[in-house]
C-alpha cells in the first residue's frame, strides 16, 4: 500500500515508518512501525518548508530564468535557497517572488518524485545549466531522486508536500549574503529567507513574534546595554565581555560554582591545547576534523571539547567502586572552527566557554545520576525565568543500530536509566528515536522563552564509547575491573549563548540581582551630591552595583536614560529627601513607588541580592 492510505486528515502531510520520513506516494509494506505526521511535529515542519524552498526556487526561475541555483533546506523558523541570480535582487525582485509564489501555490501543482543513475543525472543538470548541483551528487550514491512541479525539476532527497496547495500561507522575510557550501573561498551567493504556515493565522502571529524578537535582538541590546562586543580585527564569531556583561557572567559562574560544589563536584581547570594523538583517541579528528583548528602543522589541536582532558584527569590514579560516582566540573573555553555564514551573535560563536562536567560511575549508580543533573537543571532554569520547557528523549534509530557503539546490553540499560529518571520524578518527555549520537542516548531540555521560542538548555548524555577508548576502569567489589559509565551533561551548554539568550528573554531587563547597574541614583541639583555619596557608599557595602547621575540634566531627562538603560531602581533625591534621608524610589517600567528610607533601600537591596543567588 501507499502511505497516503494511513492518513486520516488533511493535516497529515508526511509519513514516519521505521523512523525514516517518506512521500505520501510511496509504497510501504505491512511490517513496517508507521505513524503520520502534521505540521505541528518538527519533522512535519521540515516537510513542509522544504516543499516551500521549492516554490521559492520556482518562482524565482519563472521570474529570472538563468539563475543558478544552490541549495535550499528547511531551517529551524522556516525555509531558505540560495541563488546566483543574473543581476543582484532587489526589494522589488523580492516582492515579486513573494507575488510569484503565491500564484503556483493558488494553481495547486502536484509535486511528484522519480530516480536517475548518475549518469542520467549529470545529463540531465548539464541541460538546466546548473552546474553547481553536480558538485553535490559527488559524496553519493545512485539511485538520485528529484521532484517535479510543473515545469520545475530539483534534485532532492525529499520528502515533500503532494501539491504546492497544500502551502497556505508564505512570506519571503529578507535577503542576506551567501557562499556556495557556506566557504568564503567560493562563489558568493544570495540566500532568501521565508517562512510558509497552514493558515493566514499562524503566518500572522509568526511575524507578530518576530516583530517582538527584533525589539530583543541580543546584538542590538548587548550593544546597547555594553554587554558584549565583536571586533572584526580580532576575527569574528569571538566574544569580548565588556564591563555589563562581565558583571552578568560572573553572576552566573558564581552561582553555577557554588551549586556544584554542593554536589560533591572536583573542579578542574584544563589547557586549551592539547597534541592530537589525544583526539585521535577520542576520535573526533577522524569525526569532527573539519570543526577543528589544528595547530604545528596538525601536532595540537585547538580544543573543541573539554572531555578527553578531563578523562586524562580521571586517569591518573586507579579508582575503586568506593571512589565512585567521581564528578568533574570545568568551565572551559573551547574553540570551533564555524563557518562565517552560521555565526550569529553570541549563540553561534567560534570561541565559548562550556560549563561543562562529566560524571564516571557505574551501571547500579546511573539512575541516581541522571536524577541529579535533571534536579540542577530544573532547578537552574527556573532561577533564570524559564517557566515552559519539553524534555526530549533522544534514542537509537532501531532500524539501523549499526550506525551506534555500544552494545545492545549497554543501549538497553542507558536508555531504561535515563526514561525511569524521569519517570520517577514525574517529567513529561518526548522520545525521539534516531536522535541519539552514536555514542549513547541522552535528554535534552528545549526551553520556551518570553515570546515562545525555543532555547537548548540543560543536557545528559549517556557514554559508552569513550571509556572505552581510554580504557576507563575501576576495581570493583569483586577486585575486578570494569568500565565505568561516563555522563557528559552541561547545565547551560555555553555561557556566551546562555546569556545571549537571557538577553532576548527577558528583552534586557535582567532581574535585580543579575543586573549589571541594579539601582542609579539621581540627584536632582548638585546641593544632593553630598548624601547622594553617602547613600551610594552604603550600598556599595552591601554589593548592590549603583551609581550616582551627575550629569546637569533636568531630572526627567536622568529618569527616561535610566529606564531606556534598564535600571532596576532609581533613586531620586531632591532636598526634602536629603532632610528626611530617604529617597523618592521608581522601578524600571513601573514608576512612582513613593517615598522610601534610605537605610530601608538599602535593606531591600541586600534582600533582593540574596534571594537571587540563594541556594537552587
Amino acid at each position: 500500500m501507499k502511505a497516503f492510505d494511513l492518513i486520516k486528515h488533511n493535516q497529515q502531510i508526511a509519513v514516519l515508518c521505521n523512523n525514516h520520513l517518506v512521500d505520501l506516494d510511496q509504497e510501504i509494506s505491512d511490517d513496517q512501525q508507521c505513524k503520520p505526521i502534521d505540521f505541528n511535529h518538527p519533522l512535519g515542519k521540515d516537510v513542509y518548508w522544504h516543499t516551500s524552498a521549492h516554490i521559492l526556487a520556482h518562482a524565482v526561475l519563472n521570474l529570472f530564468p538563468g539563475t543558478k541555483l544552490g541549495v535550499g533546506p528547511a531551517v529551524e523558523e522556516g525555509f531558505y535557497y540560495d541563488f546566483i541570480p543574473p543581476q543582484p535582487f532587489t526589494p522589488e525582485d523580492l516582492e515579486n517572488i513573494e507575488q510569484e509564489m503565491k500564484k503556483i501555490i493558488e494553481e495547486n501543482i502536484e509535486i511528484h518524485r522519480f530516480e536517475k543513475t548518475t549518469r542520467e543525472t549529470i545529463d540531465l543538470l548539464n541541460e538546466q545549466q546548473q552546474e553547481l548541483k553536480i558538485e553535490l551528487i559527488e559524496n553519493f550514491q545512485e539511485p538520485f531522486s528529484f521532484y517535479q512541479q510543473g515545469n520545475f525539476c530539483d534534485l532532492c532527497r525529499g520528502p515533500h508536500l503532494r501539491s504546492t496547495g497544500k502551502v497556505k500561507a508564505v512570506k519571503i522575510l529578507s535577503v542576506a549574503a551567501a557562499y556556495w557550501k557556506g566557504d568564503e573561498k567560493n562563489k558568493s551567493m544570495q540566500r532568501i529567507y521565508g517562512v510558509s504556515f497552514p493558515s493566514p493565522k499562524e503566518l500572522k502571529s509568526h511575524l507578530h513574534m518576530l516583530e517582538e524578537a527584533k525589539k530583543r535582538d541580543h546584538r542590538k541590546l548587548g550593544k546597547k546595554l555594553d554587554i558584549f562586543g565583536i571586533y572584526e580585527e580580532a576575527g569574528p564569531g569571538l566574544i569580548y565581555w565588556h564591563k555589563g556583561g562581565t558583571v552578568i557572567r560572573k553572576e552566573i559562574e558564581n552561582l553555577w560554582i557554588s551549586e556544584h560544589r554542593q554536589r560533591g563536584y572536583n573542579f578542574v581547570t584544563t589547557p586549551h591545547i592539547a597534541k592530537a594523538d589525544l583526539w585521535k583517541i577520542s576520535g573526533h579528528l577522524d569525526y569532527y576534523k573539519e570543526n577543528m583548528y589544528l595547530l604545528e602543522d596538525g601536532q595540537y589541536v585547538l580544543k573543541p571539547m573539554n572531555c578527553p582532558e578531563h578523562i586524562l584527569i580521571f586517569k591518573n590514579e586507579q579508582k575503586s567502586y568506593k571512589d565512585l560516582p567521581y564528578k568533574m566540573a570545568e568551565l572551559g573555553t573551547v574553540y570551533r572552527k564555524e563557518r562565517s555564514g552560521v555565526l550569529h551573535g553570541m549563540l553561534r560563536v567560534r570561541g565559548f566557554t562550556q560549563d561543562d562536567a562529566h560524571i564516571f560511575c557505574t551501571y547500579p549508580q546511573l539512575q541516581n545520576e541522571i536524577i541529579e543533573v535533571l534536579e540542577l537543571g530544573l532547578g537552574w532554569i527556573k532561577r533564570f525565568g524559564y517557566e515552559k520547557f519539553q524534555l526530549d528523549l533522544s534514542l537509537r534509530d532501531p532500524g539501523q543500530q549499526e550506525k551506534y557503539a555500544g552494545t545492545e546490553e549497554d543501549w538497553l540499560k542507558a536508555e531504561q536509566a535515563l526514561a525511569s529518571a524521569m519517570d520517577e520524578m514525574n517529567l513529561e518527555y518526548r522520545r525521539m528515536e534516531g536522535e541519539a549520537v552514536f555514542y549513547g542516548p541522552k535528554i535534552d531540555f528545549q526551553l520556551q522563552d518570553a515570546i515562545g521560542r525555543t532555547w537548548q538548555g540543560t543536557t545528559c548524555q549517556v557514554d559508552f564509547n569513550l571509556p572505552r577508548r581510554f580504557d576507563l576502569k575501576y576495581t570493583g567489589a569483586d577486585g575486578q575491573d570494569h568500565y565505568v559509565i561516563m555522563i557528559h551533561r552541561a547545565i547551560m551548554g555555553s555561557v556566551e549563548r546562555f546569556v545571549g539568550g537571557l538577553i532576548e528573554h527577558y528583552s534586557g531587563n535582567f532581574p535585580f540581582w543579575l543586573a549589571p547597574e541594579q539601582l542609579r541614583i539621581i540627584p536632582i541639583t548638585d546641593n544632593q551630591h553630598n548624601f547622594a555619596e553617602q547613600l551610594k557608599n552604603k550600598l556599595i557595602d552591601q554589593e548592590v552595583r549603583c551609581t550616582i547621575d551627575k550629569r546637569s540634566e533636568k531630572v526627567g531627562y536622568k529618569i527616561r536614560d535610566a529606564e531606556t538603560s534598564r535600571v532596576p531602581l532609581m533613586a531620586i533625591i531632591g532636598e526634602r529627601e536629603v532632610e528626611s534621608e530617604s529617597v523618592s524610589l521608581r522601578v524600571h517600567q513601573q514608576g512612582d513607588q513613593g517615598t522610601v528610607n534610605a537605610e530601608t533601600l538599602v535593606g531591600m537591596c541586600k534582600e533582593k541580592i540574596e534571594e537571587g543567588r540563594k541556594p537552587l
